[in-house]
């Protein structure tokens, strides 16, 4: 595919049809995703391939307390999970409140997903320029994000799909033990990858004159 193709059309895929993904088709994906830039070029990730049903479905699990809180959080009409404004819900009740619906129900039946990439960073091998900043750290990301997105846009060009998604790290003591990863290896991401039932190829996305400005952030749009 051409790549701005591959670019306007890698959606987040959460329904499969139950084809596998092959070994030879991912171990492609990832030959091509490595040369994901890092800082340094420490290329700090690692990734496991998650096959095995029973470690899919722990997987899952480990996602369920997450996703209650983000239903509490919405119902309170407050933006999920986000680590700015103090959230109202009561987050010790809403992870064990089996009332609470599961906004990606999905993760309640990981084990029927074709396969699951868990994407883990080693934090000694990557710059983390904000660390001393009284707020979340977000930068370490950059040297691990890249190549997450890029086995997304591999496996879109292949006729495949996935979703990244970020659940699984709010329980990542019990993820690290269940894969393990080393106290210092983040859990960055879990891709759920597969053959989509559906291809979307219209994506709906603000414009670029909608966040892009000239010199400063209240500056004007930019446009041409």
């Amino acid at each position: 595919m051409d790549l701005y193709d591959v670019m306007r059309t890698t959606f987040a895929a959460r329904d499969f049809d139950g084809d596998d993904v092959p070994d030879e088709v991912l171990h492609r994906v990832l030959d091509h995703a490595r040369f994901a830039p890092s800082g340094g070029n420490r290329q700090g990730w690692k990734v496991i391939v998650v096959r095995r049903p029973d470690t899919k479905k722990r997987l899952g699990e480990l996602c369920i307390p997450a996703l209650r809180i983000a239903a509490a959080q919405i119902q309170a009409g407050e933006v999920y999970w986000q680590s700015v404004t103090p959230t109202a819900v009561d987050t010790a009740a809403a992870m064990d409140d089996e009332s609470l619906p599961l906004i990606v129900p999905l993760f309640d039946h990981l084990d029927e997903v074709p396969v699951v990439l868990v994407v883990a960073v080693d934090l000694r091998r990557v710059a983390s320029m904000d660390k001393d900043l009284d707020r979340v750290g977000v930068v370490s990301g950059g040297s691990v994000y890249p190549m997450a997105w890029n086995i997304l846009l591999g496996l879109r060009n292949e006729g495949y799909g996935g979703a990244l998604t970020t659940l699984v790290a709010s329980a990542e003591p019990e993820a690290q033990e269940l894969l393990g990863l080393a106290p210092h290896e983040a859990v960055a991401a879990m891709l759920l990858c597969g053959r989509p039932r559906k291809q979307i190829t219209r994506l709906k996305r603000r414009p670029v004159e909608a966040f892009a400005f000239r010199e400063r952030a209240d500056g004007e749009a930019f446009t041409v």
